[in-house]
């Protein structure tokens, strides 16, 4: 759902999503916009072109730098960045962004979506477009809104879900003069609602725990967009998607998309010798030099509201303590960091101290204090304090070592390159981390989602809706257990509630400081460590058209295609 952040392991864009909408005056507005000269930051570089102007058909080959198994992206294991650019072109979302964070009804799927009540109640009321239909004939009807909420609520646990963000204020979702009437009655008010219902699932696949866990683990049941579901094939790694005939819209310009997965230090070989005509670079400055001097090709830049973290996982034996969280934090050169990353990448390279708000946005302010300074001396201060004392040049405690796992993705040089900085950076002040390697595919489901770690870097995508799309990352687990998207396991009450005012803030202004004091909150926590804002590198055959460095503007898969 857009109510969440998207997670990305490597230098692509693949990476985990975040929840949150925005409309009308929207939260999550770039500073500077529109496309420019090399020195200007991009809100998006798609090469946008009129329909007129694209060649009617031709076989996209998209890299991406993941296979996901669990196609359901309001699962957990689902929210994927590299699931949303595959299902993306064949699932419903009420709502689309332009570049500028903008929001607007998708006439696709929704002729009208307005708030009709606010007291004594908020009441939202969508008219569905009667010409939309699943891939099973099936018209999209108030009955599949409704099922959505009922799964994402989180009243059941036993729907394995990544936020119930929003879902969990509503009272009912009730059918309105006619089956394209959905009428959303609030029992607290939702100021980001335009996040909620995208992308939208049958009901059929949303009834029960069964069908929400499962009916979309690797398979992909059910569409309606410009693309059908055309196969898997696990030797190739390949994703196919068709045309769909049957769609309403307008008619999409490629014959198929071929996406093409493979470890991230491939896919630039595989572009270079023209095997593909796209891929995500991200920040490796090495692939972002090969691609713009491949032959025929180009590299997008834009800002958008992604960044790269390390995560500390509170649950771990050796973090469990937020003193030592705290110092290890200290203990680690966020600006070097950030150097070795974006050198070359013709960014700025400016830390980023805000989990909600990125440099560019409209509502940054620092809010690290002294906990955002590399500060080694009181790093071993606070160690010592906690009971971990040095012997030899690595610190004790009841006789285990204070040495931490470093998971990283196989074949993510950036990431490794950070690990080995961390490392360097670490042993300084007494403690031994070690660096871990695991199968990409394997990297979310297997290590991140479960806990399997205690540090991790990757880049968590955003979307227009600061608070709501970040919220699940940081709330508390009620039972303790449940942590859903808060793969840091840590968090409080008081941090519930301010997120909570924060989302139900109407006014962008009044919701802007209140994220920011939600923030505050969090940074003794030691949950996400923000490192930079992550910049879009996105390479392309220079005849692609209307896809690339998106920003906040939601690609129309329909309208992507080679140029005349």
């Amino acid at each position: 759902m857009k109510a969440s952040r998207l997670v990305v392991a490597a230098a692509m864009a693949g990476s985990l999503c975040l929840t949150g909408c925005g409309g009308g005056t929207n939260r999550g507005t770039m500073g500077r916009e529109g496309a420019g000269d090399e020195g200007t930051i991009r809100a998006f570089d798609i090469n946008q072109q009129p329909r007129d102007k694209i060649k009617d058909g031709g076989i996209l080959r998209w890299g991406i730098n993941e296979f996901p198994t669990q196609w359901n992206r309001n699962h957990v294991d689902g929210n994927l960045a590299m699931a949303a650019v595959v299902s993306n072109a064949l699932l419903p979302s009420p709502f689309v962004s332009n570049e500028k964070a903008d929001i607007s009804v998708d006439s696709n799927y929704v002729l009208d979506a307005k708030v009709t009540e606010q007291r004594p109640k908020q009441v939202v009321t969508y008219t569905l477009n009667p010409k939309a239909k699943w891939s099973d004939g099936k018209p999209i009807t108030w009955a599949d809104y409704q099922a959505q909420w009922q799964a994402l609520n989180g009243r059941d646990p036993a729907f394995h879900i990544v936020s119930s963000t929003g879902y969990q204020d509503i009272e009912k979702v009730a059918r309105g003069k006619d089956d394209h009437e959905v009428v959303v009655t609030f029992a607290r008010p939702f100021g980001d609602w335009q996040a909620l219902f995208g992308p939208l699932l049958p009901a059929s696949t949303n009834r029960t725990p069964d069908a929400f866990n499962n009916a979309w683990l690797n398979k992909i049941p059910a569409s309606a967009g410009p693309f059908k579901f055309g196969g898997f094939d696990q030797t190739a790694k390949t994703i196919t998607l068709a045309r769909d005939d049957s769609w309403w819209g307008n008619r999409a310009k490629l014959d198929k998309i071929i996406y093409r997965a493979s470890e991230q230090d491939s896919l630039i070989g595989a572009f270079s010798n023209g095997e593909l005509d796209i891929i995500d670079v991200g920040p490796s400055a090495p692939d972002y030099a090969r691609a713009r001097t491949t032959s025929g090709a180009q590299v997008r830049q834009a800002a958008g509201p992604d960044f790269r973290h390390f995560t500390f996982n509170g649950s771990s034996e050796l973090l469990s303590d937020r003193n030592v969280r705290q110092a290890i934090q200290l203990g680690i050169n966020r600006q070097a960091i950030a150097e070795s990353d974006l050198q070359g990448l013709n960014w700025p390279i400016a830390l980023l101290n805000n989990r909600f708000f990125m440099n560019t946005q409209e509502g940054y302010q620092d809010n690290a204090g002294s906990l955002g300074v590399y500060n080694p001396a009181k790093a071993r201060q606070m160690l010592d304090a906690a009971g971990w004392k040095l012997n030899g040049t690595v610190r004790y405690k009841n006789g285990k070592p204070l040495d931490l796992r470093f998971v990283v993705p196989s074949g993510v040089q950036i990431s490794k390159a950070e690990g080995e900085l961390a490392q360097s950076m670490l042993g300084q002040i007494g403690v031994k981390l070690s660096i871990k390697s695991v199968p990409s595919d394997d990297f979310f489901t297997k290590y991140v989602i479960p806990g399997n770690f205690d540090i991790t870097p990757f880049a968590y995508i955003g979307t227009p809706y600061p608070i709501s799309s970040s919220y699940g990352i940081y709330a508390n687990a009620a039972d303790g257990k449940t942590w859903n998207a808060n793969f840091g396991r840590t968090g409080s009450a008081a941090i519930d509630e301010a997120m909570s005012r924060a989302g139900q803030s109407i006014d962008p202004a009044q919701a802007r400081i209140l994220t920011n004091a939600a923030d505050k909150l969090i940074w003794p926590e030691v949950n996400v460590l923000p490192l930079y804002q992550r910049p879009q590198n996105v390479a392309t055959k220079q005849t692609l058209a209307n896809v690339g460095a998106r920003g906040f503007y939601d690609l129309r898969y329909e309208d992507i295609g080679f140029m005349r």
